[in-house]
């Protein structure tokens, strides 16, 4: 947009908003106009699409604190006459004196005006950057996946790729709203759903396998699901702790040429009730620890006054 262009123009009412509206609001009422008229919304209006532009030149302007201030700054004086060919004022307005006047003489109003709102003129400006969500399973984050968006009228497809994490920001180069030096960008952020069995830290992926006391105490061979579908197994040691990591290498999620593990935490799960030979055995196994579950405790108290 030209300088002399600029100043002249009123942008608070071309982008339908009060000068006293915060950020927030400015903000806001773009990105409402942006998608009514965006060309994708309004089928190669041509004055629709000119209104798309002038809108987006406005909050160019009025989004950057800088430049809104020394717009609101040019604008006042133009209107106040200060500018040559502006509109002449009364008491306060510089009826006899131009732009060239105020800064210094000699200098060319539109050089100044650019300088500053940049340091030189400014050439056609992109459109601006856009934003979308979308949601993809545990297992496709993992894998890869393509995925649809919708844009306005516009359906477009475009490829996720494998071991993407939850809330990873994904841009799609020239898919944004149209400008004069084309298209912005589009930024597509996305949600990844939780799975019932795995969990994942950056390229290890996490399980929780439940054991039985017998399984721990006595040691056992476990088959274990992975995330491809596959089973291994994996061998507890007899006296596996709760809580003890078990490692299957090679088994996480490959991201930049990197694949991480499977982690197992073992967790003993103690039965709600037992009856009839079972109760019976673990009443004799109890009989025959005792001295040992005695040692267990032994210096319990002691430690705890200490």
């Amino acid at each position: 947009m030209a300088a002399k262009d600029l100043y002249e123009k009123d942008l608070y009412t071309i982008l339908g908003v009060k000068k006293s509206d915060n950020d927030a609001t400015i903000k806001k009422q773009y990105r409402k106009l942006s998608k009514e008229l965006h060309p994708d919304a309004t089928k190669g209006d041509k004055k629709l699409e000119e209104r798309f532009k002038e809108v987006s030149e406005a909050y160019e302007v009025l989004s950057d604190p800088k430049k809104r201030a020394e717009y609101n700054e040019m604008r006042d004086l133009y209107k106040s006459g200060g500018m040559r060919g502006g509109p002449t004022g009364g008491a306060g307005g510089y009826q006899g004196g131009g732009f060239q006047d105020i800064f210094g003489g000699g200098g060319d109003p539109q050089d100044i005006f650019s300088t500053l709102f940049g340091g030189g003129r400014r050439g056609p400006s992109k459109g601006a950057d856009l934003q979308t969500e979308a949601t993809i399973s545990f297992r496709d984050s993992i894998n890869g996946s393509e995925i649809n968006l919708r844009l306005d009228r516009e359906t477009i497809t475009t490829r996720v790729p494998a071991g993407v994490k939850d809330g990873s920001k994904i841009k799609l180069k020239g898919r944004g709203a149209p400008g004069q030096a084309g298209p912005g960008d589009l930024f597509v952020i996305i949600h990844v759903t939780k799975h019932p069995v795995f969990t994942r830290d950056e390229e290890n992926l996490l399980m929780t396998l439940p054991v039985t006391f017998a399984e721990a105490a006595l040691g056992a061979d476990i088959a274990v699901p992975t995330i491809d579908g596959e089973e291994v197994k994996v061998r507890l040691a007899p006296g596996t702790p709760n809580g003890k990591i078990l490692r299957v290498k090679g088994r996480g999620i490959t991201r930049n040429h990197h694949t991480g593990d499977l982690l197992i935490t073992i967790e003993v799960v103690v039965p709600q009730r037992v009856d009839g030979k079972a109760k019976k055995a673990l009443e004799d196994f109890a009989e025959v620890m005792r001295e040992d579950d005695a040692k267990l405790r032994a210096d319990l108290a002691q430690r705890a006054r200490a």
